[in-house]
């Protein structure tokens, strides 16, 4: 058993909190929104319906890379399950907690690396 300062970050994957462009598509729902955060192993968003925890789904995210200088988004499509769900405080919208249970190992790198440039430039 590994124990952690009370308030410290237990997640496996460092989270970054940065707006990425996000789809959501899962039997008759079609949802766009954008990440509150994401890590290489899943993302947090505000939906616009309620989205009952363990509901499976595809998943589409464009995460910015850097390719010869310049920035392009990248579509990284996985699958993923919701494993948290809360009510806004406007009584209208959901905070989502997706595990992306089924990615490329490619794909949750390139995330990873996303997420570590930020991180480094920020203790920088």
């Amino acid at each position: 058993m590994t124990n952690s300062p009370q308030g410290s970050e237990r997640r496996r994957d460092p989270r970054l909190e940065n707006s990425i462009p996000l789809k959501i598509v899962q039997k008759g729902i079609n949802i766009s929104t954008n990440t509150v955060n994401v890590s290489r192993s899943g993302a947090y968003c505000t939906v616009d319906q309620y989205i009952e925890p363990m509901t499976k789904m595809k998943i589409d995210l464009m995460v910015p890379v850097r390719q010869n200088g310049k920035f392009v988004s990248k579509k990284i499509s996985c699958d993923g399950v919701v494993v948290r769900a809360e009510e806004c405080e406007d009584g209208k919208s959901h905070n989502i907690a997706i595990f992306f249970n089924d990615i490329a190992q490619k794909d949750a790198e390139r995330i990873a690396e996303y997420v570590n440039s930020y991180l480094k430039n920020e203790s920088n």
